[in-house]
């Protein structure tokens, strides 16, 4: 199992942009909803609190590889050598060019086999959401006001109290 962890605070932004534009789900009104919405874990896949807490617990086992977003938006590279450690994959160094080349945000924004455009306007609409939008760590900083980026500081810490901090590289 490979677990890629993402700023819980960036997941949020995320999700409320991306789920506004997908068929047969509720789209909240406006971001302070959705940011109600996934404090209280009730939106698509639940609570991102309650996935953490479900899946940190396997860390420890052989078969299981935690790996953060930021860490592979940071060092690409290393975190694709991991991965294939994990695997028990040895690459040369044109086949990881190879993958870095096409595992990268750009690329699989441009593919329709990970952009969901096959599915635009059956599943989703395009117009109003994409699932490749920036690719970066940190821009909630760029949606979340100041009373809701200390609201959540507030909750997380609550919540993830009784797991160490160095498993989670955000600020």
């Amino acid at each position: 199992m490979i677990y890629v962890i993402r700023n819980p605070r960036d997941v949020l932004v995320s999700g409320h942009l991306f789920w506004k534009g997908v068929k047969y789900v509720q789209v909240a009104e406006s971001m302070e909803q959705y940011f109600d919405w996934f404090l209280e874990g009730n939106v698509p896949y639940g609570s991102w609190f309650d996935h953490i807490h479900g899946w940190i617990p396997s860390r420890e086992q052989e078969n299981f590889l935690l790996l953060s977003y930021e860490e592979l938006k940071t060092d690409t590279r290393s975190s694709m050598q991991k991965i294939c450690r994990f695997l028990g994959m040895e690459l040369g160094p044109e086949s990881l060019d190879s993958i870095l080349e096409n595992s990268s945000f750009q690329a699989m924004k441009d593919n329709m086999m990970s952009n969901y455009s096959l599915v635009d306007g059956v599943a989703i609409d395009l117009k109003t959401s994409t699932m490749m939008r920036k690719g970066v760590s940190g821009d909630w900083k760029n949606h979340l006001t100041v009373a809701q980026a200390e609201t959540f500081d507030e909750i997380y810490q609550e919540k993830m109290k009784d797991l160490p901090p160095e498993l989670f590289p955000w600020e």
